[in-house]
């Protein structure tokens, strides 16, 4: 692809993409968003300054993009995706297909519809689009919701302030962690846990799924769910296990697991699976000889992607920081015996 404007830069690799990049015409910066089909216009007077910043990994395309004028926005995303918008920061009203929005409001938009978007003078918008056919699945059968049925015809869903900021809390930092340390994406136990986390956040952004009923299961049936969820996670112990996994595994929803843990341990499941991910952390920085791989790469290769987190729950749950077990294990080895 070719811009007119400034080349910020990009990396390319099997498994995932990352391109940033500047243009100082409307025009040109339609062009810079990956398998979308758009044509922008300028509507108010001044310079243009236009910024993006894209990934895509799995199934899912993240990207950040960044106007200081009045731009009207046409076009539609790739076939088969379904996008979801939400403003970092608006100056100014906006229109997105006849509607008025706001910074609580998240933006959808179903692949194969048009988009129709006036924006406001500035505005800082992160947005998601996704294969539609793997996010419906994922929230069948893991949340036990039909998100198409729930969004129906809105292209606005709008959402409380606490959702939305959790929602661009959650996203700013998935695109920052790939900018600064792309080469975890390197990992299938990162790309996976990201997507399902992705996911995760976006339903659990768009309307009232988590307000339900409590499901109705007996004390042995909720029982017999945290057995059998136990038991998988024995025989499969050396691997990064998600959440998803187990419901899927087990073929019951989220909710149902989480009720089941909570009954039966009084624990959730993914504080469950989190101890026993840092548990095989720790059994691999013990083996490692930090020349080969890193504590970053550890960590991702057993799916935690928010390394500042990692190591705050690694300290809390062992004493000692990552790279301490790193270099412990390192010293152990030097100083054993020669021969032993």
């Amino acid at each position: 692809m070719t811009f007119s404007a400034l080349q910020e830069g990009s990396m390319n690799s099997e498994h995932f993409s990352f391109a940033a990049a500047a243009s100082d015409d409307a025009h040109d910066h339609a062009r810079s968003l990956q398998h979308w089909k758009q044509d922008y216009e300028q509507l108010s007077p001044g310079r243009f300054s236009g910024h993006i910043e894209e990934v895509w990994f799995g199934n899912i395309q993240i990207f950040r993009e960044r106007t200081n004028q009045i731009v009207h926005e046409a076009g539609f995303p790739w076939e088969g995706s379904r996008t979801f918008g939400i403003p970092l920061e608006a100056d100014g009203e906006g229109w997105y297909c006849g509607e008025v929005f706001d910074r609580n409001s998240m933006l959808t938009l179903k692949g194969g519809d048009n988009l129709d978007f006036r924006t406001p003078r500035l505005l800082d918008i992160i947005a998601v689009t996704a294969d539609t056919a793997t996010l419906n699945d994922y929230a069948r059968r893991i949340e036990g919701r039909d998100i198409e049925a729930e969004i129906g015809k809105q292209r606005i869903i709008q959402g409380t302030p606490e959702k939305a900021g959790e929602l661009r809390s959650f996203l700013l930092t998935v695109l920052n962690t790939v900018k600064t340390t792309p080469h975890v994406l390197e990992h299938a136990a990162m790309r996976k846990a990201l997507e399902q986390a992705v996911y995760g956040s976006l339903i659990a952004a768009i309307g009232n799924g988590n307000d339900a009923a409590r499901p109705q299961h007996t004390s042995q049936a909720r029982r017999q769910i945290v057995d059998r969820a136990r038991e998988y996670m024995r025989t499969h112990i050396d691997e990064p296990i998600t959440v998803a996994d187990l419901c899927a595994e087990l073929e019951v929803s989220r909710r149902t697991l989480q009720y089941s843990f909570q009954d039966v341990l009084e624990l959730n499941p993914v504080s469950f699976l989190r101890a026993m991910r840092l548990n095989g952390v720790r059994r691999a920085l013990r083996k490692a000889d930090g020349v080969h791989e890193s504590v970053a790469d550890v960590a991702a290769r057993w799916g935690f992607w928010h390394l500042s987190h990692f190591a705050a729950d690694y300290k809390a749950m062992f004493g000692e920081l990552p790279s301490e077990t790193l270099r412990n294990g390192n010293l152990r080895r030097l100083a054993a015996p020669t021969g032993s």
